[in-house]
């Protein structure tokens, strides 16, 4: 495959934002009776867009009403970023140096992408090609937001590559007929990561920036071996030429 364009998550592929999320969230539930801990508000709401957390909240937690819940989590949440909001391990070089043209695709509203992704130079890398969610009619894991961004930017869908740490990102990317990266964070506590984003359609999983950047080397190069022999047309076949 050729690629032209890198479409990269945000939370828990460029920014080590999900820790702060789930405890953020957490809090919030446990103080409206909601006795979920810390590890499993991580593990079922993680790369959740808007919509569906409220859904899970009404539907598994019997919240009638959760706004308020995020509301409270979102409000502990922005002030724990301008506080603890790093990039993710090594992910500033990386996005530096990459080739090909780049783009943001998250399920997050551009709120929360401004106050926190937002916070960070990681911004500027990518302005104005920073899509959310909230800019299509369906999130991940339906393939609009990706479609948006091989729209805007002028590129095929099987010549962008998505980086994505959620099963739903890479199911989106797979109906978008993108090949997808599953990102695993090192430091993740939930088991079977690799295994749910490889079932999910991933091309492959890698743990942190510098599996990643590993991985993308060896598309590239695989990418420019693959244009040098179509430039170079049929290989040729001495024996043949004479015989005729």
């Amino acid at each position: 495959m050729t690629i032209e364009l890198l479409i990269f998550d945000c939370d828990g592929v460029l920014i080590d934002s999900e820790p702060l999320a789930s405890g953020a969230l957490a809090q919030a539930l446990q103080r409206a009776g909601v006795p979920l801990s810390h590890a499993e508000v991580h593990r079922r709401f993680t790369g959740l867009s808007g919509e569906a957390a409220g859904r899970l909240c009404r539907e598994e937690l019997g919240l009638a009403d959760p706004a308020h819940v995020f509301a409270d989590a979102k409000s502990a949440l922005y002030a724990e970023f301008s506080r603890s909001l790093r990039p993710m391990a090594g992910i500033e070089e990386l996005v530096r140096n990459v080739r090909q043209r780049k783009c943001v695709a998250s399920n997050s509203d551009m709120e929360r992408l401004r106050r926190s992704l937002g916070l960070l130079d990681l911004w500027a890398e990518f302005d104005p090609h920073i899509y959310s969610a909230e800019m299509v009619a369906r999130p991940k894991p339906a393939p609009d937001l990706f479609l948006l961004c091989s729209e805007n930017l002028g590129v095929a869908p099987h010549r962008c590559l998505v980086i994505d740490d959620s099963a739903l990102g890479i199911a989106g990317a797979v109906a978008a007929g993108m090949a997808a990266i599953g990102f695993v964070d090192p430091a993740d506590p939930r088991s079977g990561r690799h295994e749910a984003l490889k079932a999910a359609g991933a091309l492959q999983t890698v743990e942190g920036a510098g599996e990643l950047a590993i991985a993308l080397e060896a598309l590239s190069s695989s990418s420019a071996k693959e244009e040098a022999a179509h430039a170079a047309g049929p290989a040729r076949n001495p024996a043949v030429e004479t015989a005729g």
